[in-house]
C-alpha cells in the first residue's frame, strides 16, 4: 500500500544528485578571469587565437589557472588581482598588434571558482542583480547628424528613382550640404518634376531657383521630419538594443531614453562584460552598395583586374572607394560605388536557411515596400555584378560579403558566400541586431555598485534561514517524525529550486530572495495539510498504512487547488509586471512547482520507505491524535 517501485526511488535520488550538482557551483565563489571576444564580426574564435593566448602568456611566464572557450569568447582564469592585470596587458599587445585598429576586446572579468567539470557540464552559479552584485551601466550618445544625413541619402535615391519612374529627364541631382540640388534643362521640366515629387511625399521642401543658366529645384527635409527622423533614430535604436540584450540573456535589463540623443543601458548581474561590451558597442550600421571592379570571379561583369591594381597604387576612380572582403585569411580588394542602395532600416527579416537548388546555406532578406522599390531599380541593370553588404562600425566600413547578383533583386532575396550553417546564423543575427537607424558611441562605461549591497545579501539569507529554523522548531515539536521528515523535505525544495535557477541561469535580486524565503514559507503548507489529513484518517479509526495512504491521496486535491491559485497570482504577476516584480514572479512560480513535488512526491518516498516496509505497524509518530473519546472526555471536565 505505501511502496513505490524502485524506479520512482531511482528517480528522486537522480534528480537530487542534478540538484546538487547544479547548486554546489554557486559556493566556489569568484576568481579574476581575462575575457577576449573578438571585435569585429569578421574575425573569430578559433584554435589559432586559443594558441596566440596560450603562447603569449608561456612567453611572459605568467601563471593561470585554466583556459575556458565557448563560440564567442575566451576565458582566462588566475588566482589574483595583480596577475590578471598583467595578463591583460600582455594579451592586449598580442592579439591587437595595431592599437588603432583592435580586432580584439579584452576586459576584466569574474568567473566562477568551481572545478572545471562542472563548467563542462555547463553547471554555474546563479547571476546576482543589480541591487545585489551590481552590474554594468552604458550610456550611449546617439548621432542624429549621421540619421539625417542617411535619410537625406535615401532621399536622394528617391527623388532619382520617381524622376526615372515618371521619365522626367535631369541634368544632375547631387547633395549639397544639408539640401538635394537637381539641375534641369528647362522651367517646365522643373515645374513637372516638383509636382510630380510634392504627389509622392510630404517630407520635403521644395524650393526653386535658378544659377548660371540651369533651372534648380532644392529639397530640404522638413521640419516634422526631422523630428520624425530623430524620434525614429531613438526607438530604431532602442529595439535593436533590446535584440542585442537578448543575445545576453540578461534578466531584468534597463533600456530607455535619456534626453533627446541618449539612451542608458543597465545590465544588472552581467558575468559576460566583454561580450556585453562587444554586442551592445557595435554601434553598427547596414550598407548594401555596388561592387564597380573587382579581380575575384571572371565570370561577374564587373571583374577588372586593372582597375583594382590602379585603386591599390592609389587612382581610385571618382565615386569610389576601395575597400578589402575577408575570406579567412585571404583579403580580396574590391572598388564599391558610394552610391547606397539600400541601409539596414530598410530591412525588415533576415533569416538562415538553405537554398533549395545546391543545399547550401544562405540568408534569406526582406525588404520593405521602399527599399524593395528601390533595389529593383538599381539591381535591373546589374545582374550578374556582385553586390557589397557593408557593416559600418564607429564610422569604419567593412564588407562582410560580396556575392554576385543572379537575378533582378526586389523585396526577397538570398545573400550567398557563407560556408557552413553558422555563418549564415551569424550573418542573418548581425543583419537583424545591426539594423541601426543611426550609428552609437558609448560616451559612459561604469560597473554600478549594489543599491543595496552586500548587508541586502546578508539579510535575505539570514531572513530565510531564520525563517526556516522557526519552521523547523514548530515542525518538529508538533508533527515529531512527521515534522522532520517535512523539514527535510523542504530543504530539498529549497535545493531543487536554487538548482532550477541556476540551470536557467537566472539573475538573483533581492526581490527574487523574498520570493524563495515566502517559498519556504509556503511549501510547509502542503506538509502541514498531509500530516492533519493523516491525522483525521487516524481520529476515524483507520489503521495507519491506510491512514498514511489515505493521507497523502485526500490531501492532494486541496494542495493542488491552493498552489493552482497562487500559480494564477505568480503568472499575472509576471505578465503584467517588470522589473524587480517580474524577478519575484519567477521565482514564486518556479518555487510552486518544487514546492509540490517536494511535499507529494519527496517526502511519500521518504514516508513509504520509513514506514511502508513494516506489515503490522501500530502507531506512527505524528504527534497527537485526538480521538473522539478524548474530545468528550475534555469538554466533560471543563
Amino acid at each position: 500500500m505505501n511502496r513505490y517501485p524502485l524506479w520512482k526511488y531511482l528517480f528522486v535520488v537522480f534528480l537530487l544528485v542534478i540538484s546538487i550538482i547544479y547548486t554546489l557551483p554557486n559556493f566556489f565563489g569568484e576568481v579574476p578571469a581575462v575575457q577576449v571576444s573578438p571585435l569585429k564580426t569578421t574575425v573569430k574564435i578559433d584554435t589559432a587565437v586559443m594558441q596566440t593566448v596560450e603562447q603569449a602568456l608561456k612567453a611572459a611566464t605568467i601563471p593561470y589557472d585554466g583556459i575556458f572557450t565557448d563560440p564567442n569568447s575566451i576565458k582566462v582564469r588566475f588566482r589574483d588581482t595583480d596577475t590578471q592585470l598583467k595578463a591583460k596587458d600582455v594579451l592586449d599587445k598580442a592579439l591587437n598588434p595595431i592599437a588603432d585598429n583592435p580586432a580584439f576586446i579584452l576586459a576584466l572579468n569574474l568567473i566562477s571558482d568551481s572545478p572545471s567539470w562542472f563548467t563542462a557540464m555547463n553547471a554555474l552559479p546563479m547571476y546576482l542583480g543589480l541591487d545585489l552584485r551590481g552590474g554594468i551601466h552604458f550610456l550611449l550618445q546617439v548621432d542624429m547628424n549621421a540619421a539625417k544625413n542617411k535619410r537625406l541619402d535615401g532621399q536622394l535615391g528617391f527623388i532619382r528613382n520617381t524622376l526615372r519612374d515618371k521619365k522626367i529627364a535631369y541634368a544632375g541631382i547631387a547633395r549639397e550640404g544639408e539640401a538635394i540640388v537637381m539641375r534641369f534643362c528647362d522651367a517646365a521640366t522643373r515645374e513637372k518634376a516638383q509636382s510630380e515629387l510634392e504627389k509622392a511625399t510630404n517630407d520635403l521642401t521644395l524650393k526653386t531657383g535658378e544659377s548660371a543658366g540651369e533651372f534648380r529645384l532644392t529639397a530640404g527635409l522638413t521640419p516634422q521630419s526631422l523630428i520624425e527622423t530623430q524620434k525614429a533614430a531613438l526607438e530604431q535604436n532602442i529595439t535593436t538594443l533590446r535584440n542585442r540584450v537578448n543575445e545576453l540573456g540578461v534578466a531584468e535589463p534597463i533600456i530607455q531614453q535619456q534626453g533627446a540623443e541618449r539612451i542608458v543601458v543597465q545590465l544588472p548581474g552581467v558575468q559576460d562584460t566583454a561580450r556585453a561590451k562587444d554586442i551592445l558597442g557595435r554601434t553598427a550600421s547596414l550598407e548594401m552598395r555596388l561592387v564597380e571592379a573587382h579581380a575575384g570571379d571572371p565570370a561577374a561583369r564587373d571583374y577588372d583586374p586593372g582597375k583594382i591594381e590602379a585603386a591599390i597604387k592609389g587612382n581610385i576612380p571618382f565615386g569610389t572607394e576601395l575597400f578589402y572582403e575577408r575570406r579567412g585569411a585571404v583579403s580580396e580588394p574590391l572598388l564599391l560605388s558610394k552610391q547606397i542602395i539600400v541601409t539596414g532600416e530598410r530591412l525588415t527579416k533576415a533569416s538562415p536557411t538553405f537554398d533549395q537548388r545546391n543545399s547550401q546555406p544562405v540568408v534569406a532578406i526582406e525588404l520593405d515596400g521602399q527599399g524593395a522599390r528601390m533595389m529593383r531599380e538599381v539591381t535591373r541593370e546589374a545582374v550578374k555584378r556582385r553586390m557589397a553588404v557593408l557593416l559600418v562600425e564607429k564610422g569604419k566600413p567593412e564588407v562582410i560579403t560580396a556575392p554576385v547578383i543572379q537575378d533582378v533583386l526586389g523585396g526577397s532575396f538570398q545573400i550567398t558566400g557563407s560556408k557552413t550553417p553558422r555563418e549564415a546564423n551569424d550573418l542573418a543575427l548581425l543583419l537583424r541586431a545591426g539594423a541601426l537607424a543611426a550609428p552609437m558611441e558609448i560616451i559612459e562605461e561604469r560597473t554600478v555598485g549594489p543599491s543595496l549591497g552586500a548587508e541586502n545579501i546578508a539579510i535575505g539569507f539570514h531572513s530565510t534561514w531564520i525563517g526556516f529554523s522557526a519552521i523547523t522548531v514548530f515542525m518538529i515539536a508538533y508533527y515529531l517524525v512527521f515534522g522532520m521528515i517535512s523539514i527535510v523535505a523542504l530543504a530539498i525544495n529549497v535545493l531543487f529550486l536554487v538548482a532550477l535557477l541556476s540551470m536557467l541561469q537566472a539573475t538573483l535580486t533581492l526581490p527574487g530572495m523574498a520570493g524563495i524565503a515566502l517559498t519556504v514559507g509556503m511549501a510547509i503548507d502542503a506538509n502541514v495539510l498531509i500530516a492533519e489529513r493523516i491525522r483525521e484518517e487516524l481520529r476515524n479509526g483507520n489503521t495507519p498504512q491506510a491512514a498514511i495512504f489515505a493521507g497523502y491521496d485526500r490531501a492532494w486535491g486541496t494542495i493542488l487547488d491552493s498552489n493552482v491559485t497562487t500559480l494564477i497570482a505568480g503568472l499575472m504577476l509576471f505578465l503584467l509586471g517588470s522589473g524587480p516584480v517580474k524577478g519575484f514572479a519567477v521565482v514564486l512560480c518556479l518555487g510552486i512547482g518544487t514546492s509540490i513535488f517536494s511535499a507529494v512526491v519527496v517526502s511519500r518516498c521518504m514516508i513509504n520507505l520509513f514506514y511502508g516496509s513494516r506489515h503490522r505497524l501500530q502507531s506512527v509518530s505524528i504527534g497527537q491524535v485526538w480521538h473522539e473519546g478524548a474530545e468528550k472526555h475534555h469538554k466533560d471536565t471543563k
